[in-house]
C-alpha cells in the first residue's frame, strides 16, 4: 500500500512494526477467519495460537473496535515480565523480513503505519502513526496527498467487510485527510 512513498528495503531493516510490547497487544493485526484457518503453524512447524478480541485482555482504552477478531496470541512469547519486552510475530525472519506471500499479508501489516481511525467526531480518518520512523522522513503533503487519491478509498472498502480494523483515535496519531 505504501510502496509508492516507502521503499521495501526500509521497512524490512526496521521492522518494528513485527514486535509488540504487551501494552500495545491492540496494535497486533486482526486477522479474517481464512487466515487463522490456513496458518495454523508457524515456518518452524510450531503452532500458532489465536484469541479471540474479547478474551484478548485489551482494554477499554484502546478503542471500541469491533471486538469480533481474532489476533495472533503472543502472550506465551514473552520470556520475561518486564512490560517492555517484545515479542515477534511468528511470521517475521529476522534476516528475510515478512514471510508471508503478499496475498496472505493481513491488511492492517499492508497498511502500516497508516490505521484507519473514528475520529471525535464519527468520521472515518486515514491516520499516521506516529512510531515509524520510516514514514516520519516522508513529506506530510505527499501523504495527505496519497491518502486523498487511494488510501482513504482502499481503507473503506476494506472495514465495510472487516469492521474490526476501525480503530477509535488516539492521540498523537495524524490524520491524513
Amino acid at each position: 500500500m505504501l510502496s509508492e512513498v516507502l521503499r521495501k528495503e526500509e521497512c524490512a531493516v526496521c521492522r518494528f512494526c513485527c514486535a509488540f510490547r504487551r501494552q500495545s497487544l491492540w496494535e497486533v493485526p486482526k486477522l479474517p477467519a481464512y487466515f487463522v484457518e490456513k496458518y495454523k503453524t508457524d515456518p518452524k512447524g510450531r503452532i500458532i495460537k489465536y484469541i479471540r478480541l474479547a478474551e484478548a485482555n485489551i482494554p477499554e482504552s484502546a478503542g471500541a473496535f469491533d471486538r469480533s477478531g481474532v489476533i495472533t496470541d503472543l502472550r506465551d512469547l514473552y520470556r520475561t515480565d518486564d512490560p517492555e519486552e517484545e515479542a515477534a510475530c511468528p511470521f517475521l525472519d529476522t534476516t528475510k523480513g515478512c514471510i508471508l506471500p503478499p496475498e496472505d499479508k493481513p491488511f492492517e501489516c499492508s497498511a502500516w503505519p497508516l490505521r484507519y481511525m473514528r475520529m471525535p467526531d464519527g468520521t472515518l480518518k486515514v491516520c499516521l502513526t506516529p512510531t515509524c520512523v520510516a514514514i516520519n522522513k516522508v513529506a506530510l503533503d505527499l501523504l495527505k496527498q496519497k491518502t486523498s487519491e487511494k488510501w482513504h478509498e482502499q481503507m473503506d472498502a476494506y472495514a465495510k467487510s472487516h469492521p474490526y480494523i476501525i480503530l477509535d483515535y488516539r492521540e498523537g496519531f495524524i490524520p491524513l485527510e
